[in-house]
C-alpha cells in the first residue's frame, strides 16, 4: 500500500495530535505537560479558588512563564549552585515528607468509634455545669490578703480588681465570664466550685500565676457542643496524633550514627 504525500500528511497530523494534546505548550523545544495545570488548579481550589476558564488561562501562561525561567537558570549553570543544591534537597524532602503524611492518614483514618470516644471524654472532663467568676489576681500573698480584708469591709469587687495582674480580665471588674471548671488550673476551679454564688475566696488562692481572690456570681448547666458540631475538629485532633505517633515510630526504630 502506498500513501500520497497529502495522505501521509494526514496520517502524521492524527499520530502527533494526541501527543500535542498531552502537553500544555512547548518552550524552546522542551514540552510542559498539561498534567501540571491539573495539578495547580487543584492546589489552588484547595485554598478557595474557583476553577474557571481564566484561572486555567493564568495558570497556563505561570507554567510558561517558570519554564522560561527555569531554563534560563540552568543557562546560567544555577542547577550546580551547592546553596540551590541544598534548598531543592531540602524542598524535596519536605515534598516527599508530606506525600507520606497524607498517605499513612488515607490508610489509617479515624474511626467513628474513635471520634466518639474522644468526644466522651472531652464531654465528661468538662462537667455538666459552668461558672460565672470574677478574679483578682497580684503577685503577693499579702497583697491578696490585704485585698480581702478591704472586701469584707464593703469594698467593690469590681473597683479592686482593677489593680488585678490579669488585664484582660482587670477592665471588666476581673470577669472571667462563662466557663467551666476544666478551663481553669486544678487550685483554681476546686476553690471556685468550692464557693456558693456571692461568696469570694476568704484565703488567697495561690497558683503559678501568682495568688487569686475568687468570686462566684453564678451556676448553671453547662452547655456543651454536640457531636456533629465538633466532629470536624475531634477529627484534624486524632490525625495529628496519629501522625506524631506514626513520626515518633520510625525515629525511634531507625538506626541513628
Amino acid at each position: 500500500m502506498t500513501f500520497k504525500p497529502a495522505h501521509l500528511l494526514v496520517v502524521l497530523l492524527a499520530t502527533a495530535l494526541p501527543a500535542m494534546a498531552q502537553n500544555l505548550a512547548v518552550v524552546n523545544g522542551k514540552a510542559i505537560p498539561s498534567s501540571r495545570v491539573d495539578a495547580m488548579v487543584k492546589q489552588l481550589a484547595s485554598q478557595g479558588q474557583q476553577d474557571s476558564p481564566q484561572l486555567r488561562a493564568m495558570v497556563k501562561q505561570e507554567l510558561i512563564n517558570r519554564e522560561v525561567l527555569m531554563q534560563e537558570a540552568e543557562k546560567s549553570g544555577l542547577a550546580s549552585n551547592a546553596e540551590v543544591k541544598n534548598q531543592l534537597e531540602i524542598a524535596r524532602q519536605s515534598l516527599l515528607i508530606r506525600a507520606l503524611m497524607i498517605d499513612y492518614v488515607k490508610k489509617n483514618p479515624v474511626s467513628d468509634a474513635e471520634v466518639q470516644a474522644e468526644y466522651d471524654k472531652a464531654k465528661a472532663q468538662a462537667g455538666d455545669k459552668e461558672y460565672h467568676a470574677y478574679h483578682i489576681l497580684v503577685e503577693k500573698e499579702d497583697d491578696a490578703k490585704a485585698i480581702i480584708l478591704k472586701l469584707k469591709a464593703g469594698a467593690k469587687f469590681e473597683e479592686l480588681a482593677k489593680q488585678s495582674k490579669d488585664t484582660g480580665s482587670a477592665s471588666k471588674g476581673g470577669d472571667l465570664d462563662w466557663a467551666t471548671p476544666a478551663t481553669f488550673v486544678p487550685a483554681f476551679s476546686q476553690a471556685m466550685t468550692a464557693l456558693q454564688k456571692g461568696q469570694f475566696t476568704e484565703t488567697p488562692v495561690k497558683t503559678e500565676f501568682g495568688f487569686h481572690i475568687i468570686k462566684l456570681d453564678d451556676v448553671r448547666t453547662a452547655k456543651f457542643p454536640t457531636l456533629e458540631e465538633v466532629k470536624p475538629q475531634i477529627v484534624d485532633g486524632l490525625q495529628q496524633q496519629k501522625v506524631q505517633a506514626y513520626q515518633q515510630a520510625l525515629v525511634k526504630k531507625a538506626k541513628v550514627q
